[in-house]
């Protein structure tokens, strides 16, 4: 169940963090609402996911999957150049998930 949250906790900070992109420095009330939600639902529910998983591992994987994502959406939707420094850096961040992972997450 914890990974079901964390995986949550994930897709509500990339939609927060999206939606700071449109907020204009917060000055439109719409995406800045939505970065606020975003953030809340998803501390809330890496909360929930730290009490059946370590720190360290969740938030590893929170903030790593979370930034891949967003470079991701980056490329894909927002016009952002992809670089081989760019790709390099996030599979350095699914590998060291992965390693997290296979070393003892529970």
């Amino acid at each position: 169940m914890g990974y079901l949250f964390l995986a949550g906790a994930i897709a509500a900070e990339v939609a927060g963090t999206t939606a700071m992109k449109y907020s204009e420095g917060f000055s439109r009330v719409g995406p800045s609402v939505l970065t606020a939600l975003g953030y809340l639902i998803s501390f809330a529910l890496l909360a929930q996911t730290l009490k059946t998983l370590n720190v360290g591992t969740a938030y590893a994987i929170w903030s790593g999957i979370g930034t891949a994502a967003i470079a991701a959406i980056g490329v894909a939707f927002l016009g952002e150049g992809m670089t081989l420094t760019k790709i390099a850096g996030i599979a350095l961040i699914i590998l060291g998930v992965v390693v997290l992972n296979l070393g003892g997450a529970h």
